[in-house]
Protein backbone atom coordinates (compact mmCIF):
# COMPACT_ATOMS: atom_id res chain seq x y z
CA UNK A 1 0.00 0.00 0.00
CA UNK A 2 1.16 3.54 -0.61
CA UNK A 3 0.84 4.65 2.70
CA UNK A 4 3.33 2.16 3.91
CA UNK A 5 5.95 3.47 1.42
CA UNK A 6 5.68 6.88 2.26
CA UNK A 7 5.90 5.79 5.72
CA UNK A 8 8.88 4.35 5.57
CA UNK A 9 10.31 7.30 3.12
CA UNK A 10 9.62 9.50 6.37
CA UNK A 11 11.44 7.48 8.44
CA UNK A 12 14.20 9.70 6.87
CA UNK A 13 13.63 12.68 8.70
CA UNK A 14 12.02 10.60 11.85
CA UNK A 15 8.47 12.24 10.35
CA UNK A 16 6.75 8.97 9.88
CA UNK A 17 4.80 9.11 13.41
CA UNK A 18 2.81 12.23 12.19
CA UNK A 19 0.82 10.00 9.86
CA UNK A 20 -2.52 10.13 10.04
CA UNK A 21 -4.94 7.08 8.82
CA UNK A 22 -8.89 7.80 8.80
CA UNK A 23 -11.71 5.37 8.50
CA UNK A 24 -13.20 8.17 6.54
CA UNK A 25 -12.48 9.55 2.74
CA UNK A 26 -9.50 12.46 3.02
CA UNK A 27 -9.46 12.19 -0.69
CA UNK A 28 -10.85 15.93 -1.51
CA UNK A 29 -10.10 19.07 0.63
CA UNK A 30 -12.90 19.31 2.21
CA UNK A 31 -13.03 15.49 3.30
CA UNK A 32 -9.64 15.60 4.36
CA UNK A 33 -9.97 19.07 6.41
CA UNK A 34 -13.15 17.36 8.13
CA UNK A 35 -10.73 14.32 8.51
CA UNK A 36 -7.88 16.20 10.20
CA UNK A 37 -9.93 18.80 11.87
CA UNK A 38 -8.56 21.85 10.43
CA UNK A 39 -9.38 24.49 7.92
CA UNK A 40 -9.83 23.28 4.14
CA UNK A 41 -6.78 25.86 3.35
CA UNK A 42 -4.37 24.27 5.45
CA UNK A 43 -4.85 21.02 3.09
CA UNK A 44 -1.70 20.86 1.38
CA UNK A 45 -3.36 19.22 -1.94
CA UNK A 46 -0.97 17.75 -4.45
CA UNK A 47 -1.94 18.29 -8.08
CA UNK A 48 -0.18 16.51 -11.24
CA UNK A 49 0.92 17.84 -14.68
CA UNK A 50 2.41 16.52 -17.40
CA UNK A 51 5.08 18.57 -18.56
CA UNK A 52 7.80 17.59 -21.28
CA UNK A 53 6.04 13.95 -21.05
CA UNK A 54 7.18 14.02 -17.01
CA UNK A 55 5.01 13.93 -13.83
CA UNK A 56 5.43 17.16 -11.71
CA UNK A 57 3.67 17.78 -8.80
CA UNK A 58 2.49 21.21 -7.20
CA UNK A 59 1.66 21.29 -3.65
CA UNK A 60 -0.38 24.18 -3.34
CA UNK A 61 -3.29 25.44 0.19
CA UNK A 62 -6.22 23.91 -0.28
CA UNK A 63 -8.56 26.90 -0.65
CA UNK A 64 -6.40 28.27 -4.20
CA UNK A 65 -6.37 26.63 -8.04
CA UNK A 66 -3.77 26.80 -10.93
CA UNK A 67 -3.66 29.98 -12.43
CA UNK A 68 -3.23 29.18 -16.02
CA UNK A 69 -1.35 32.00 -17.08
CA UNK A 70 0.86 31.90 -14.31
CA UNK A 71 1.49 27.75 -14.86
CA UNK A 72 2.22 28.45 -18.32
CA UNK A 73 4.88 31.03 -17.67
CA UNK A 74 6.61 29.07 -15.31
CA UNK A 75 6.70 25.49 -16.94
CA UNK A 76 6.14 27.05 -21.04
CA UNK A 77 3.26 24.60 -21.54
CA UNK A 78 -0.27 24.63 -20.80
CA UNK A 79 -1.25 23.33 -18.12
CA UNK A 80 -2.72 19.27 -18.09
CA UNK A 81 -3.30 17.49 -15.62
CA UNK A 82 -2.08 13.49 -15.60
CA UNK A 83 -4.98 11.25 -16.38
CA UNK A 84 -6.13 9.51 -12.90
CA UNK A 85 -5.24 6.22 -14.59
CA UNK A 86 -2.20 7.28 -14.88
CA UNK A 87 -1.14 8.47 -11.62
CA UNK A 88 0.22 5.35 -9.89
CA UNK A 89 2.21 4.35 -12.98
CA UNK A 90 3.78 7.77 -13.52
CA UNK A 91 3.55 9.41 -9.84
CA UNK A 92 3.65 6.17 -7.55
CA UNK A 93 0.19 6.93 -5.66
CA UNK A 94 -3.87 6.66 -6.17
CA UNK A 95 -6.02 9.35 -7.12
CA UNK A 96 -6.71 10.72 -3.56
CA UNK A 97 -3.41 9.84 -2.19
CA UNK A 98 -1.49 11.71 -4.12
CA UNK A 99 1.54 13.08 -2.45
CA UNK A 100 5.54 14.65 -2.87
CA UNK A 101 6.98 11.77 -0.76
CA UNK A 102 8.06 8.28 -2.15
CA UNK A 103 7.45 9.23 -5.59
CA UNK A 104 8.97 8.01 -8.62
CA UNK A 105 12.30 9.01 -9.39
CA UNK A 106 11.70 10.91 -12.82
CA UNK A 107 9.18 13.18 -10.47
CA UNK A 108 9.23 17.01 -10.11
CA UNK A 109 7.83 18.38 -7.10
CA UNK A 110 7.58 22.01 -6.64
CA UNK A 111 5.84 23.86 -3.53
CA UNK A 112 3.27 26.94 -4.19
CA UNK A 113 3.73 30.36 -2.40
CA UNK A 114 -0.08 29.58 -1.48
CA UNK A 115 1.12 27.78 1.76
CA UNK A 116 3.16 30.06 3.08
CA UNK A 117 0.54 31.79 5.27
CA UNK A 118 1.24 29.09 7.77
CA UNK A 119 3.03 27.58 10.09
CA UNK A 120 1.85 24.30 9.06
CA UNK A 121 -0.69 21.67 6.55
CA UNK A 122 -1.79 18.75 5.95
CA UNK A 123 -0.28 16.73 2.66
CA UNK A 124 -2.29 13.52 2.07
CA UNK A 125 0.45 10.03 2.82
CA UNK A 126 -0.16 8.34 0.09
CA UNK A 127 -3.93 6.89 0.66
CA UNK A 128 -7.01 8.69 0.15
CA UNK A 129 -7.79 8.27 3.77
CA UNK A 130 -4.75 10.09 5.11
CA UNK A 131 -2.63 12.84 6.31
CA UNK A 132 0.56 14.11 7.49
CA UNK A 133 1.34 17.32 9.43
CA UNK A 134 4.24 19.10 8.49
CA UNK A 135 5.71 22.77 9.35
CA UNK A 136 6.93 24.20 5.74
CA UNK A 137 10.54 23.60 6.41
CA UNK A 138 9.85 19.82 6.89
CA UNK A 139 7.52 19.81 3.99
CA UNK A 140 10.06 21.34 1.85
CA UNK A 141 12.84 18.83 2.72
CA UNK A 142 10.71 15.87 3.21
CA UNK A 143 9.44 16.55 -0.27
CA UNK A 144 12.84 16.89 -1.77
CA UNK A 145 11.16 20.09 -3.59
CA UNK A 146 12.85 21.96 -6.42
CA UNK A 147 11.47 25.46 -4.71
CA UNK A 148 8.84 27.49 -4.41
CA UNK A 149 6.69 28.85 -7.01
CA UNK A 150 3.47 31.01 -7.78
CA UNK A 151 1.05 29.47 -10.13
CA UNK A 152 -2.16 29.83 -8.14
CA UNK A 153 -4.80 32.39 -7.13
CA UNK A 154 -7.54 32.40 -4.82
CA UNK A 155 -10.96 30.29 -6.09
CA UNK A 156 -13.82 32.97 -6.54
Amino acid sequence: MSVELVRTYLKNWDLEDRIREFDVSSATVELAAEAVGCEPARIAKTMSFLVDGKAVLIVLAGDVKIDNRKFKDQFHTKAAMVKPEQLEELVGHPMGGVCPFAVKETVEVYLDDSLKRFETVYPAAGSPSSAVKLNLKELEQASGSKGWIDVSKMRE
